[in-house]
């Protein structure tokens, strides 16, 4: 044991005057393996992430949701777009007959964008923003989370109250540093009661809506109050009851929403009932291939740094030819020739991986800054990382450490 702790001390000693005697030759050697280091870690840091942003909008929103929409979510529409921009649009009587008939769903909610408005406080003005009009209960099917104030109550909704629910970001460009709530602002000139801040959301991937950049009122309000147009940009959901399948739930709302329609039993559905897993299935193939193209990048980096550190591993061979054989005379064995230009091997491309790791954390850092979504090194990443270039140090020491544990000692010392 002494003796291998031995030879992985010079061997580790060796390396690194390797990288110092030699430094242009060095750098060289180790730019293909830091570089395969850094593609394939980097791919799958951002693919990790993103599974995780996914995870998180599934977690947050729920996976026993539907949303019921004019497209389906999991096929590219292609040549059949038009036939799907020809359907209906989701109505409010399809939200009755779901809320009212539906007795697997706990929650049912219809709701309507409308972009383009423009909210005004004192001198602060918020042009273009979205307006989401929407049944009660909609906080509770998409878990909004408050950072001040509350939603409407049911007396609220049903009396068409002049109230407002601000996106994070709206309320910050309107009042700043004010407290919001109680106060009155305008839109479009129709002054309407502040009741709540959204808590800031930030980008996730999966969440149909980014509830930071728009304003929520009560549908009853924005349909006898303002007068919108109801004639496009709807949106049904229905949140399954307890015990109740995500499957029962989509065949009980399918039904209901035929007969509502009268759609005959020959006849296609004139909508579609998606689920957040639709997304998530698609997204994986994505993932699946970019997680191949950076894994196939790095492999021919990895190569090329691979036959970089071979190379100065011959070369270390041949400058070190004299001491292998006088090592040999003395009786060293050949196990611990071949093991001491093996690790030495290894170690090299340690520090190559290392520095690679290095690249990718100061990226995703610097990343994670500039963008509002979280990007991380984990530490599964590190260790496969560390382990690809283990293997890497391996496959590009052996047949070096090989060819100087083969060696005569008296032709070695000769040389």
């Amino acid at each position: 044991m002494t003796a291998i702790l031995k030879v992985i001390s010079e061997s580790a000693t060796q390396a690194l005057q390797q990288l110092l005697n030699n430094k242009l030759r060095s750098f060289l050697t180790l730019l293909g393996i830091t570089i395969g280091i850094f593609c394939i870690i980097a791919v799958k840091s951002s693919i990790n992430s993103l599974e995780d942003n996914i995870r998180g909008s599934l977690e947050q929103l729920g996976n026993d949701v539907v949303y019921i929409d004019k497209m389906p979510w999991d096929e590219d529409p292609g040549m059949s777009y038009w036939k799907y921009m020809r359907r209906p649009e989701i109505s409010y009587d399809d939200y009755k007959a779901v809320a009212e008939k539906v007795s697997s769903a706990q929650l049912v909610t219809f709701s309507v964008f409308s972009i383009g408005k423009t909210l005004k406080f004192q001198k602060n003005a918020v042009q273009n923003a979205v307006m989401i009009a929407v049944t009660d209960q909609y906080d509770r099917i998409f878990n909004l989370q408050f950072e001040k104030g509350r939603f409407f109550s049911s007396l609220e909704y049903h009396t068409g109250a002049r109230q407002v629910v601000l996106g994070n970001v709206v309320a910050e460009q309107l009042f700043g540093t004010l407290d919001p709530i109680g106060r009155t602002i305008k839109m479009d000139g129709i002054p309407i009661q502040v009741i709540g801040v959204l808590k800031k959301s930030g980008k996730n991937l999966l969440d149909p809506i980014n509830f930071d950049d728009c304003f929520v009122l009560s549908y009853t309000f924005a349909k006898y109050g303002i007068g919108i147009q109801i004639d496009n940009n709807t949106s049904l959901n229905a949140k399954a009851a307890s015990g109740v399948s995500l499957a029962q739930l989509q065949d009980d709302v399918i039904g209901t929403l035929r007969a509502e329609r009268r759609i005959r039993p020959t006849e296609e559905n004139n909508f579609a009932v998606n689920e957040l897993s639709m997304i998530s299935g698609l997204l994986n193939n994505v993932f699946g291939v970019m997680n191949l193209a950076g894994f196939i990048i790095g492999i021919f980096a990895l190569i090329v740094g691979m036959f970089s550190v071979a190379n100065i591993m011959f070369v270390s061979v041949k400058e070190r030819t004299n001491i292998i054989g006088i090592k040999k005379a003395l009786g060293a064995q050949r196990f611990f020739i071949l093991l001491e230009f093996l690790i030495e091997s290894i170690i090299l491309c340690i520090i190559g991986g290392i520095i690679g790791l290095l690249l990718v954390y100061a990226v995703v850092t610097i990343v994670s800054n500039l963008l509002d979504f979280k990007i991380y090194l984990s530490f599964n990443n590190i260790m496969w990382g560390v382990l690809t270039s283990i293997l890497v140090g391996i496959l590009s020491g052996v047949i070096p450490a090989l060819q100087a544990a083969k060696m005569d000692p008296v032709e070695a010392i000769r040389a």
